[in-house]
Formats: C-alpha cells, structure tokens, sequence
C-alpha cells in the first residue's frame, strides 16, 4: 500500500498535521460540513461532550481488552474485570463536559453497562471461532488514488480456516434490522480494501456485532455481503467529499436530530460563513 499524495498544497493546510483520512471524518462531512471544519480544520475545543458518545467508547474500551487478553493466550477476564475497564475510560474524562440525556446518570449507565458486559460474556461472540489477529487494529492504505490514505481502526481481526473475518462493534438504542446494517456497511466495504493483503488467499468477510443499550440488552451479529458495486459507488463518495473538502465547502446543516448534541454550537452560531 501506498502513500497517497496530497492534491495540493492548500489541502495539507486544510488537514493540519494529516496527509490521511478517516471514515469518522468523511461521516462528519456528510452529517454536517461546519461541524467538520470546526473539528478536524480548526480543531476547537469542544462546549461538551454527550454521554452516549463517552458510554459507547467505555464499552468499546472493556470489550477492546477482553479480546486483547485472549490474544495474549491468557483466561477471558471476569465481568469484575471489564467493568473496571469501564469506569477507567469515564475516570479519563471530565465529567464537567459531559452532557447527559434525560434520566442518565454516571450510576443508572453503570447499571447500564454492567448489563450489556454480562451479554456480552455470556455470548458465543466472546469466544472467537479462530486466531485473533488483530484488536483495534490500526490499517492505513490507498484506497481512493485521488484521495489521502485512508485510516482506519478495525475493533476485530479474526482469521478461520477459510476467511479472515472483520468485525465492528456497535452500541445502539434498539436491534438492528438487516436493513440497517446494509445501509451502515459503507465503513467496512472500505475496510474491506485494507485488509485483504494481511491473509493473501483467503475470502473478506464484514460483520457488526450490535449490543443493545436496553433494560435488557441483546447482541446480534449481521454480515455485510461484499458487492463490488457497492464498494465502488463507496470510493466515489468519498473521492466527492474529499473534492469538496478541498475546495473549501463549508457550511452548516441544521438537523433536529443532531444540533441539540453538536459540541460546536457556540461556534456555529457565531459563524458567518
């Protein structure tokens, strides 16, 4: 895999420090230009941060060091253990930024959590069917000529006796439907392009593992089917973005769905374009 090269040198002083590109940054752009500019341009602090965005990463964190202990040949830790590795990651934030939904709490999401690692140890999903290759797994590569490298932070390698599995680990309010996870796999056909040198010979297969944040909370696996197609419409969306990230297009997206929890609404309301 090789470096890409910038398109120009206004790109490099749009993206301080970065000659790459993420998945999470083209999202941003997507959902809302500006926001994108103040987070990955200008890189401001943020007014605060939501709840569900710290409790995702804490669960993340915990689920992230059961695999890693497997990895390393040692026991799957208890649920003790992984809650530990949970309430580490909300120690490591500032709980003055946070910003809570209605009815949570540090408490009621410990509770929370505790429910959702229980799942999670007492599924088959804990147990991989073969070698853990990788976990939070770092991949950076050319995907798109016409674009920087592509970054991207992979929750699970597994490799089988016939494939090498990639999986992506997901908290969310509800199941999945297999529509959903359709309409989400974009991230893992890129993915896709990455990792297929790591076991040369063997087929690619995409799969989110969704852990339900409910009273009682479900994991369901779903696969993404691998479709050419699909993956080349994928490259030429982000090949668009990225155009449009550097010829400057930036403005805001209003959305009741996601300025209440922006953490640039300070800012936003004060541009003027």
């Amino acid at each position: 895999m090789t470096v890409a090269i910038l398109e120009s040198e206004q790109c490099i002083k749009q993206l301080p420090d970065r000659d790459y590109i993420s998945f999470s940054a083209i999202s941003s752009y997507q959902s809302c230009p500006l926001k994108f500019k103040f987070r990955y341009m200008d890189q401001l602090p943020e007014d605060a941060v939501s709840a569900a965005l710290v409790f995702g990463g804490a669960i993340h964190n915990a689920v992230e060091f059961h695999f890693n202990e497997l990895m390393a040949g040692n026991g799957a830790p208890d649920l003790d253990t992984l809650l530990d590795v949970y309430q580490d990651a909300w120690r490591n934030r500032d709980d003055a930024n946070i910003r809570f939904g209605k009815g949570d709490d540090a408490n009621s999401l410990g509770s929370l959590a505790e429910r959702m690692l229980s799942v999670f140890r007492d599924s088959d999903f804990c147990r991989p069917g073969g070698e853990i290759l990788g976990v939070e797994e770092q991949l950076r590569g050319s995907v798109i000529p016409s674009s920087p490298d592509l970054l991207g932070r992979v929750d699970l390698l597994v490799e089988s006796d016939d494939d090498l599995i990639v999986t992506d680990l997901k908290t969310a309010r509800s199941r999945w439907s297999e529509g959903q996870a359709l309409d989400a796999g974009d991230q893992l056909l890129l993915y896709s392009e990455l990792v297929r040198s790591l076991v040369p010979g063997k087929s690619v297969k995409l799969r989110f593992l969704i852990i339900t944040k409910t009273k009682t909370p479900t994991i369901d696996e779903h696969y993404v089917p691998l479709s050419p197609w699909r993956l080349a419409r994928t490259k030429r969306t982000v090949e668009n973005v990225w155009k449009a990230i550097s010829a400057g297009n930036f403005f805001p997206a209003p959305s009741p769905m996601n300025c209440p929890s922006c953490p640039f609404r300070s800012p936003c309301r004060e541009w003027t374009g």
